[in-house]
C-alpha cells in the first residue's frame, strides 16, 4: 500500500516532469534532423543492417537469465498466461501491448535504464509528458515494483491499471 509521504512524492515528480516537457520536443526534433542526414551516406538496406537491434525476445530472456528469474515467476508476477508468454517465447516478430512490457520490466524489477531498454526493444518508449509514463519512471525510480502498487498510484490519477485490479 502506498502511503500519503510516497503519493505526494509521485504528485511531485509528475508536476516537474509536465513543465519539461518543452526541452523534450526541441531534443526530439533536433535528433530526428540528424537521422534523416544519414540517409544522404547509406542506403536504406545496409542503414537497417547496421541498425537494427535484438529482437524484444532476446532481450526479454537475456534479463530473465541475468536476474535469475524463472520464466514462470516473471509471467507470474507480470499478470500473464503461460500461453501468452509462450507466444513471446516462440515468436520473435509477436508485438506486445507497452502495459505488457511494463508488466514485464516490473515483474524483472528492472531500473529504469533496463526498463527503457526492454521497452526499446519492444517498440516503445517512456515519455516525460505523459502522466501514465511518469508514474512508471517514478515507480521505477523508486523501485516499487509490485504491480498491485504501481495500478494504486495509476489509480491515484484516474488512469487504467497494468493488469488486475487494484486493490
Amino acid at each position: 500500500m502506498l502511503d500519503y509521504s510516497l503519493l505526494n512524492q509521485l504528485n511531485e515528480y509528475v508536476d516537474y516532469h509536465i513543465n519539461e516537457q518543452e526541452l523534450v520536443v526541441f531534443e526530439e526534433v533536433r535528433q530526428k534532423k540528424s537521422c534523416y542526414d544519414c540517409f544522404h551516406h547509406f542506403e536504406l538496406d545496409d542503414f537497417i543492417k547496421e541498425n537494427k537491434k535484438e529482437a524484444f525476445n532476446r532481450v526479454l530472456f537475456s534479463f530473465i537469465d541475468e536476474k535469475g528469474f524463472r520464466d514462470s515467476e516473471v509471467y507470474k508476477k507480470a499478470g500473464l498466461d503461460r500461453r501468452h508468454f509462450s507466444k513471446i517465447r516462440s515468436n520473435s516478430s509477436y508485438r506486445l501491448s507497452k502495459n505488457s512490457v511494463i508488466a514485464l520490466a516490473l515483474a524483472l524489477e528492472l531500473n529504469k535504464e533496463e526498463a527503457d531498454m526492454l521497452l526499446c526493444a519492444a517498440g516503445f518508449s517512456l515519455s516525460d509528458n505523459e502522466i501514465f509514463d511518469l508514474v512508471i519512471q517514478f515507480c521505477l525510480d523508486k523501485k516499487i515494483f509490485n504491480i498491485h502498487d504501481v495500478n494504486q498510484a495509476l489509480n491515484h490519477y484516474d488512469l487504467k491499471p497494468l493488469a488486475g485490479t487494484c486493490e
